[in-house]
């Protein structure tokens, strides 16, 4: 089983964002209780898909053990500031990567072709996803996607609401890249049937 400990380690924009609004002794004391959460819930879900576990391992179950241990101190509204606020700081490094990528010749093209095989991959079935796809058009991507393990897992361990985070964090790292368009409607996580992906050339 993975260490909760260097888990949680990766994730330590959480703690920062912890250290903001708490005393230090408070702060560390909290982030110690997460990784036991954290521990607790690696165990509780040992026995996921392997594809699965790249979500739940890395993002999905480390995520909620703040949150939890967040929640039960210090209230909801504080504790999902701290889980929203770490995620935007998180995205930002991404989508600017993405940022420079994109104004290299023929990256626009190649970034719209690249999500079928991605999502196959990483966001299909075997991942703990269910997905509807459309039929392909030149310079144009759309999928919709209608069950996602990030939905039933936080919905299982009593924190749905922080599943829009997630959600969020696709249109902070793609809404703005350069030579693409991405268009949503509706995410799973905001109380809709579908997250829809809709990705085109400006």
């Amino acid at each position: 089983m993975k260490n909760a400990e260097k888990i949680l380690s990766k994730k330590y924009i959480f703690k920062e964002e912890m250290d903001k609004i708490m005393p230090k002794a408070q702060s560390d004391d909290l982030w110690h209780k997460a990784s036991k959460k954290l521990e607790e819930l690696l165990i509780r879900y040992s026995s996921l898909p392997k594809g699965v576990h790249i979500h739940s391992d890395e993002r999905i179950l480390p995520s909620a053990a703040v949150y939890l241990t967040l929640r039960d101190e210090i209230g909801r509204e504080k504790a999902y500031q701290v889980i929203e606020n770490g995620a935007v700081r998180g995205c930002i490094s991404i989508e600017a990567k993405l940022q420079k990528l994109m104004k290299l010749p023929g990256m626009p093209n190649l970034f719209i072709r690249m999500w079928d095989p991605l999502v196959k991959r990483v966001f299909g079935p075997d991942n703990g996803f269910q997905n509807t796809f459309y039929p392909g058009k030149k310079g144009e991507y759309r999928m919709d996607v209608t069950a996602c393990p990030y939905c039933r897992i936080t919905t299982e361990l009593g924190c749905p609401e922080i599943t829009g985070i997630f959600c969020d964090n696709d249109e902070r790292i793609y809404g703005g890249l350069p030579g693409i368009k991405f268009e949503r409607s509706s995410t799973l996580g905001k109380g809709a049937d579908r997250c829809d992906f809709h990705i085109s050339r400006k």
